[in-house]
């Protein structure tokens, strides 16, 4: 069994879930692990994962935002995914164009940022999708320091 340490999720107000759920299934690979409705209030909330380690994007169905982003101005503000290849990256992107989804890249940042781009979901959230980042070198070089 799988315990909860570290970082277990982050959650976005969507306007509508069923689009939002349809962008990351497209872009991220993710699927629904657990949805539901509160009885009280019905508002719909549902955990995306791509299942590959303890971590869900959670996604809050909410009549409006209050800090829409229009996908530029907040770049900075985004979830990120790394994937297998440069190439990978590339064809996401002529996909989301042809969807005439906002794109921003791909950009070769180099180490230890790598080559990305940020594709814009429903609700004006971004994306970053990207290769050759060095995160899980970054993590296990500071959990091997630790030790």
């Amino acid at each position: 069994m799988t315990v909860d340490h570290g970082i277990t999720h982050v959650a976005l107000p969507v306007t509508e879930l069923s689009a939002s759920l349809d962008f990351y299934a497209r872009y991220a690979r993710m699927q629904v692990v657990h949805r539901r409705t509160d009885a009280d209030s019905g508002t719909s909330v549902a955990w995306i994962s791509d299942l590959t380690r303890p971590f869900v994007l959670v996604l809050i169905e909410a009549p409006e935002l209050d800090a829409k982003t229009d996908g530029l101005g907040g770049v900075y503000c985004h979830v990120g995914m790394g994937v297998a290849s440069r190439e990978e990256i590339d064809d996401l992107c002529d996909r989301a164009r042809a969807e005439q989804r906002t794109v921003i890249g791909p950009h070769d940042s180099g180490p230890p940022v790598g080559y990305w781009a940020y594709i814009v979901d429903p609700d004006g959230h971004n994306l970053e999708i990207s290769f050759g980042q060095e995160v899980g070198l970054s993590v296990d070089a500071a959990a091997d320091a630790r030790a």
